[in-house]
């Protein structure tokens, strides 16, 4: 952890409200990025990813004294927890609701639409897991992506996501996903392979 990252964790655990926001900030971009990948098409088109994120943010500023800063890895790890539950909450909730999906879902203006700097930002996290066709550019690149990427197992996506977006150690991975460290050391060369895979068909 560089210097600037331990200066921010050590004056978030010290209650300082302005260096948990910059902690946030930071990873942000990867966070809207994780949400958009593991939310799906389904929940993509009844709730935008980046209100999903900004209730992640408030989930963990009001959860802020059940957390002990030990360094910006646990946080990390903490952050994309949270992020984890709240796509499963927002499923769970649209799955319980059985309403049309047609009739219910968000109008075309709220929907997911991102302007040419956030598309960029989304292709810069995206380049974490795959280097995207040099052929297809902004929205068309993004979609590619996310096909391919829905194709995958949900094992291989998790894993993905935990390890190129996270940036989650093997053993954090192995402890999130209840595998040893040694699975996951197998299971994320399959899963990147795979990826690759699927990007070529799609």
């Amino acid at each position: 952890m560089g210097d600037e990252s331990r200066i921010l964790v050590e004056r978030a655990a010290g209650g300082d409200r302005a260096a948990l926001d910059a902690l946030l900030e930071r990873h942000l971009p990867g966070l809207r990025a994780y949400l958009r990948l593991r939310s799906g098409p389904v929940l993509r088109a009844k709730e935008s990813c980046s209100d999903l994120a900004q209730s992640v943010c408030r989930d963990v500023l009001e959860n802020l004294d059940t957390f002990r800063f030990p360094g910006e890895a646990a946080f990390r790890a903490w952050l994309y927890t949270t992020a984890m539950r709240k796509v499963a909450d927002r499923a769970e909730y649209w799955r319980a609701a059985k309403r049309d999906a047609q009739r219910e879902a968000l109008p075309e203006s709220q929907r997911n639409t991102h302007s040419e700097s956030d598309e960029l930002r989304l292709l810069d996290c995206y380049r974490e897991l795959c280097t995207p066709s040099q052929h297809a550019m902004g929205r068309e690149a993004l979609e590619r992506i996310e096909r391919g990427f829905e194709r995958l197992p949900d094992d291989y996506r998790e894993v993905i996501v935990l390890a190129r977006l996270a940036g989650m150690s093997r053993k954090e991975i192995a402890e999130q996903m209840g595998r040893t460290e040694a699975a996951i050391r197998n299971l994320l060369p399959r899963a990147l392979a795979q990826l690759a895979d699927e990007l070529a068909e799609v």
